[in-house]
């Protein structure tokens, strides 16, 4: 009889995903209040895009990956290094002049490859709450109507449709985060996420 005694380890660390989610939430927002026609692309978006909507979402992601959690693991370092190519293709081109900055079709196929890889992790959403739902549901259309825009080369009219969908997308994403702080600082729903019945 092996009367070794079994030790359990308790996670004591914080929960990643509203780090994850807000700097996904208000870099998306302040990306499409741009897409929405209320200012330029300026380095504010870029730097955003770096900090916090880049490496705050990548440091997440690598907290997830600590806890065990595949889901929040590839969503959150996906969207980080999404956030860091998207600011390396405007940038990029302007350092180095040799490389061509990418034209609309290009863009199109960036965007629609990032609406399908998205589109596949809403469904994984189903099995999680109705918030996260809303997010990854949101993101899939922003996605496709911003390849859309790209490959058809869309009145301004309809962009700036696409940017007030995008807002809603990133605000869904700054609720759901929001929300989990609140609920874990009282100890109890304060804003509902829409769990689901096991």
């Amino acid at each position: 009889m092996n009367d070794t005694p079994i030790t359990q380890l308790k996670d004591t660390t914080a929960n990643p995903a509203p780090l994850g989610l807000l700097g996904f939430g208000l870099t998306t927002v302040l990306l499409n209040l741009h897409n929405a026609g209320f200012y330029e692309l300026n380095t504010m978006i870029l730097a955003m895009g770096i900090c916090y909507g880049g490496l705050a979402q990548i440091i997440a992601g690598i907290m997830e990956w600590k806890k065990g959690n595949t889901f929040a693991t590839t969503a959150f370092i996906s969207y980080g290094f999404f956030w860091l190519s998207l600011v390396a293709l405007i940038v990029l081109p302007k350092i180095i002049p040799a490389l061509k900055p990418a034209d609309d079709t290009a863009m199109a196929a960036y965007l629609a490859m990032w609406g399908l890889f998205t589109a596949v992790m809403f469904l994984g959403t189903l099995r999680l709450n109705r918030a996260l739902q809303c997010v990854f549901g949101t993101l899939t259309i922003l996605f496709f109507l911003l390849a859309i825009g790209d490959a058809t080369g869309a009145s301004a009219g309809f962009k700036h449709a696409t940017g007030w969908e995008g807002l809603v997308c990133g605000f869904a994403a700054i609720y759901t985060g929001l929300a989990q702080v609140l609920n874990e600082l009282a100890g109890t729903v304060i804003l509902p996420l829409g769990t689901l019945k096991k």
